[in-house]
C-alpha cells in the first residue's frame, strides 16, 4: 500500500504538473491512487504561484501585477497543458460536428477561433478575480490561488470516477476514466471543502469559512456540467477535457471567491 501510494503520488505530479517527476508505474491501480492524490498535486502548484504574487504586492507592485504573476505561474507549472486542452475542447464543443468528427478537431495542434476566444475570457476572468482577492490583501489573494488550484485538480478526481467513460482508447483519459470509485471521490472531495473552510475560518472567521467552501462547491459543480456536456457531446471523456474541467472549476472558484458575500 505504501509502494502504491508513492507511485500514486508520482503519477499525479507527473501528469499534473511539469515538475520534474518520473511516473515509474502507468496501470489502472496506480491511475487510481494518482486521481485520488490529485488535490495534493494541485495545493503544490497554488503554493507556489501565490509566492509570486504575495512577493509582488508586498513589494509594492499592486494587486493586478499580483493577479497577473499568480495566473500565470499555475500555465508554466503546467507547459500551458491544461490552458491547451480547454482550447481544443472549446473547438471541438464548437464545431457542431458529429463526435468522430471533434475528437479529431480536438487532436489537430492549431488552435481555432473557439479555442482562442475560450482562452481569452478564461484568462481575463481568472486575473479580474485575483485582482480583487488581492485588493483586499495577500493573503485572502494567496488563499484564493490554492484555493483555486485545489478546486481544479479535485474536479479531475470527481471526471475519473466509475460510470465516466474514456471518449478515445488511448491517451490520458483512457488511462484514468473510471478508476476511481466514487465513494473514494466523495470522501476526497469532503476532505478537501473542509480543509479549505478550516483555512477560511483562520483567516477571517466563519463567515470567510463558508465563503471558501462555496467557491470550492462552485467550481465542482461547474465542472461537473461541463463534464455531463462533453459526455453526451463526445461519448466520454479525454485528455483534452480533463484540461477543459480544470480550467473551468479554477476559474469557477475565483470568481465565487472574489463575489462580496458580506
Amino acid at each position: 500500500m505504501t509502494s502504491l501510494n508513492s507511485h500514486g503520488l508520482r503519477f499525479a505530479f507527473g501528469t499534473l504538473t511539469a515538475l520534474p517527476v518520473r511516473v515509474s508505474r502507468w496501470d489502472r491501480r496506480t491511475a487510481r491512487a494518482g486521481m485520488l492524490c490529485a488535490p495534493l498535486a494541485g495545493l503544490a502548484v497554488g503554493l507556489l504561484a501565490a509566492a509570486p504574487g504575495v512577493l509582488f504586492l508586498l513589494g509594492g507592485s499592486g494587486p493586478l501585477t499580483a493577479a497577473v504573476a499568480s495566473a500565470a505561474l499555475p500555465a508554466a507549472l503546467t507547459r500551458g497543458l491544461h490552458l491547451d486542452g480547454l482550447a481544443d475542447t472549446a473547438d471541438g464543443l464548437g464545431s457542431a460536428k458529429p463526435a468522430g468528427d471533434a475528437l479529431r478537431i480536438m487532436k489537430q495542434s492549431d488552435i481555432g477561433p473557439f479555442g482562442v476566444i475560450t482562452l481569452l475570457f478564461v484568462l481575463l476572468a481568472q486575473v479580474s478575480a485575483l485582482f480583487a482577492l488581492y485588493g483586499r490583501g495577500w493573503a485572502e489573494g494567496a488563499l484564493g490561488t490554492v484555493v483555486a488550484a485545489v478546486t481544479a485538480r479535485l474536479a479531475l478526481t470527481l471526471a475519473s470516477r466509475r460510470n465516466v467513460p474514456p471518449a478515445r482508447p488511448e491517451g490520458l483519459g483512457a488511462a484514468v476514466a473510471g478508476t476511481v470509485p466514487p465513494r473514494g471521490a466523495a470522501a476526497v472531495a469532503c476532505a478537501v471543502v473542509a480543509c479549505c473552510a478550516t483555512a477560511g475560518v483562520l483567516l477571517g472567521g466563519y463567515g470567510a469559512g463558508l465563503h471558501q467552501a462555496l467557491a470550492v462547491v462552485a467550481g465542482l459543480v461547474a465542472a461537473q456540467l461541463m463534464l455531463r456536456h462533453c459526455v453526451r457531446r463526445f461519448g466520454g471523456v479525454t485528455g483534452d477535457v480533463f484540461g477543459a474541467l480544470e480550467e473551468t472549476a479554477g476559474t469557477a472558484a475565483l470568481l465565487t471567491l472574489s463575489l462580496s458575500l458580506g
